[in-house]
């Protein structure tokens, strides 16, 4: 079987080398597992850690090759992405230039079958729109991540944002939306980080979509392609809710209608998660994706055989969905294009 795993994660060497340099936070460090500890400014015990496995491509693509099926990676940030947005404008801008342009390589190494979104820093508007621009006209990469917050400022709905949101939709770009480790880490501290990664992340998401929706920026821009982690983090389930409790907002709309315009992943480590999720955006909105190297594809495979879904359906989840959605083309189209 051919499948695209739509929430992938490769981190270069590279960057978090430069990430070293600083002596200030935000900051990185190597650690014993063969990866980088990465510090924020701020409270609370947790740190962002990596391990080996982050860091090399080919191994990745051959631990995807050993699942017995034709597997291709579409590459985001995740929790990383915040740091292009907690570093002083220019360094952020130049470090996530040096992030794209990696990014760029691997897509250039393996056509047609690694495809890898860009960084973007969200401290400067304008910066953000330049990098924008160089990301997807000189490097050619097929959409942009969205942190849940510009270093510890959870407005990543902010009116200064409006242009750079309105020109993805333009290009019709999907925005990764990933929560990060700059919110809720002092609130959720304790337990060497168990409280935090388990629920932390899910708030994050979910009040980070929730301010693309509440105000008002996905009905004044219906064209942007918001790809929420982890089947929605706790939107789905609280749909209802939200839309009791929203009416302030004055919406034209329920918020349930604009959170269905949205899309999402299958990285939920339990099957009733992944059918609410499909029930709730519907099999067109929904597209397979493992959170690698954080969650083995295998138990997402198992759990997906769980939901008996028709072979139609998982072809959908599995690679149309993911193609379509995103944007991706195969190797020949690619060359063609860039020719």
């Amino acid at each position: 079987m051919h499948i695209i795993d739509s929430h992938f994660h490769w981190w270069p060497h590279a960057v978090h080398k430069t990430l070293c340099k600083r002596t200030s936070v935000p900051n990185a460090a190597p650690n014993t597992r063969g990866g980088y500890t990465m510090r924020l400014e701020g409270g609370g015990d947790y740190t962002l850690n990596s391990w080996a496995e982050w860091y090399d491509l080919d191994r990745q693509l051959e631990v995807m090759d050993k699942l017995g099926h034709q597997m291709d990676v579409v590459c985001s940030i995740g929790p990383f992405s915040v740091y292009f947005s907690a570093l002083p404008p220019e360094e952020g801008r130049d470090l996530a230039i040096q992030w794209n342009e990696e990014m760029a390589w691997a897509q250039r190494r393996y056509p047609g079958r690694v495809w890898a979104s860009a960084a973007i820093p969200f401290q400067d508007t304008r910066i953000a729109m330049e990098v924008l621009e160089d990301a997807v006209g000189r490097l050619g990469l097929m959409g942009v991540n969205l942190p849940g917050s510009i270093g510890r400022d959870g407005r990543i709905d902010a009116e200064r944002l409006e242009p750079f949101y309105a020109r993805v939709a333009q290009l019709g770009l999907p925005v990764f939306l990933h929560p990060t480790d700059a919110l809720f880490n002092e609130m959720l501290d304790g337990y060497d980080g168990a409280l935090f990664l388990s629920l932390g992340r899910v708030m994050e998401v979910s009040v980070a979509a929730s301010r693309l929706v509440l105000s008002g920026l996905m009905e004044r821009q219906p064209g942007l392609k918001i790809v929420m982690s982890h089947t929605g983090g706790a939107l789905p389930y609280q749909s209802g809710r939200m839309d009791k409790n929203s009416k302030a907002a004055k919406l034209p709309k329920p918020v349930s209608h604009y959170l269905k315009q949205m899309y999402t992943d299958t990285v939920s480590p339990h099957s009733a998660g992944m059918r609410f999720a499909i029930d709730y955006y519907g099999i067109d909105r929904v597209m397979y994706g493992t959170d690698y190297p954080c969650w083995e594809p295998a138990q997402c495979l198992a759990l997906i055989d769980e939901l008996g879904l028709s072979e139609a359906d998982k072809a959908k989840l599995f690679r149309e969905n993911a193609r379509s959605i995103l944007g991706l083309r195969d190797a020949a189209a690619r060359a063609s294009a860039a020719e």
